[in-house]
């Protein structure tokens, strides 16, 4: 039977403490014994069902790490309190003194900036690069480069990662491929291609209300246990723990993901396709016109399209600045970061979720002033969100 993520998460069934439909919520941040030997055998690692303490897990944790172990179709997973929560232990657990990791240059500010300006303080050193290049990208490897790690499509210029490729470059070299999946949850499934280990914020697409921050590293049951392991976990040791209610939220969320997926692509489809037409500079991977449109074509699992995400150049901060206003004022979206939510979001990446990243290099990539980010929301009527958009623009003198 072919695999479909989202009839894993379907096929999951929990039953609350007093046979609810809804698992129980673990309000405790310790748990008892009923011996001391228990409580030892538990600090070692070696009791199945017994909890330790919430910072190593919960039982509303754990129900959260099994749905998105389904959905990547990874042995297990490990939740965290945020998207960089999950991404700062895998590396560190990865890499130590000496390492060397390979990255795209195009991802999250937040993620650049740790590899950077954190990670070179614990003697771990990056090499940024065109993801979407594999001969720039094994040429960058040396006997030190312990990681390879790339966005499947990237923030914020959307470029796409050629996962099959990178993970024979992976092997070839003993390297772990760790792929940051936040902007195409169900659409991709890295781990089909090679991936070691998947990566999402679950503050965006997953939970989808923007009332919550959260992340997932999914990957094999050895590496989750070494991130939680008591004496060496980074997870364990730097505590980014995410709180049981939290957990429950996302649960419950994560059930509508499908239909909610399904509806951002054909959103951003349909803008996309007018804007381009429209004479707009317009970059979606859905568009014939995207440089890897082929290759991402042939990594979707087709029913949930080529995602929410797509940006729009209009030439200069000045105009991006003006014209998220207006959209704003007319009830078009937010003049916000983040991406998921039910209402359109957009922003201006260089002078905020990618501002970590110097000016120079952002030249370089490719990453404009005039640029818009645009996480393309459930409009009903998607129509009607296009003329008004357009209204905008043209009152504006953009189009």
């Amino acid at each position: 039977m072919k695999f479909n993520p989202a009839d894993n998460i379907q096929d999951l069934q929990y039953f609350g403490e007093f046979g609810g439909v809804n698992p129980s919520i673990s309000d405790s941040s310790t748990y008892t014994f009923l011996s001391a030997k228990t409580m030892f055998d538990t600090f070692e690692g070696n009791m199945e069902g017994c909890y330790l303490y919430s910072r190593h897990s919960s039982p509303s944790n754990l129900y959260l790490d099994k749905a998105m172990a389904a959905m990547e179709g990874t042995e297990t997973a490990n939740v965290s309190a945020s998207g960089m929560g999950a991404i700062t232990p895998t590396l560190l657990q990865l890499c130590g003194a000496g390492d060397h990791i390979v990255s795209s240059r195009t991802i999250y500010g937040g993620t650049y900036a740790f590899l950077k300006n954190f990670t070179p303080r614990f003697g771990i050193k990056t090499a940024f690069v065109d993801i979407t290049k594999l001969e720039v990208v094994e040429a960058a490897i040396t006997p030190e480069t312990k990681v390879l790690y790339c966005e499947t499509v990237s923030n914020p210029l959307l470029e796409v990662a050629d996962i099959a490729g990178l993970s024979k470059i992976a092997k070839k070299h003993n390297l772990t491929l760790v792929v940051d999946n936040t902007f195409s949850p169900l659409s991709v499934s890295p781990v089909k291609f090679g991936a070691d280990i998947v990566i999402h914020s679950l503050t965006k697409y997953i939970n989808g209300s923007s009332d919550t921050v959260g992340g997932v590293t999914c990957a094999s049951q050895e590496f989750i246990n070494q991130l939680k392991d008591v004496n060496s976990g980074a997870s364990m040791l730097l505590g980014p723990t995410m709180d049981s209610m939290r957990s429950a939220s996302v649960m419950k969320n994560l059930r509508t993901l499908h239909l909610r997926i399904k509806q951002h692509s054909l959103n951003a489809a349909y803008l996309a396709e007018r804007f381009e037409k429209d004479g707009l500079k317009t970059v979606y991977p859905g568009l014939a016109s995207h440089p890897s449109h082929k290759l991402y074509a042939s990594m979707i699992n087709p029913e949930y399209g080529f995602g929410g995400m797509m940006t729009v150049d209009v030439g200069s901060l000045a105009k991006a600045n003006e014209l998220m206003e207006l959209m704003q004022s007319r009830n078009l979206g937010y003049l916000a970061v983040s991406l998921g939510f039910f209402k359109t979001l957009f922003s201006a990446p260089g002078s905020s979720t990618s501002s970590e990243i110097p000016l120079e290099e952002q030249v370089e990539m490719g990453l404009t002033d005039g640029l818009i980010r645009f996480s393309i929301g459930l409009d009903n009527d998607i129509k009607r969100t296009y003329e008004m958009m357009k209204a905008c623009m043209q009152e504006l003198s953009i189009l």
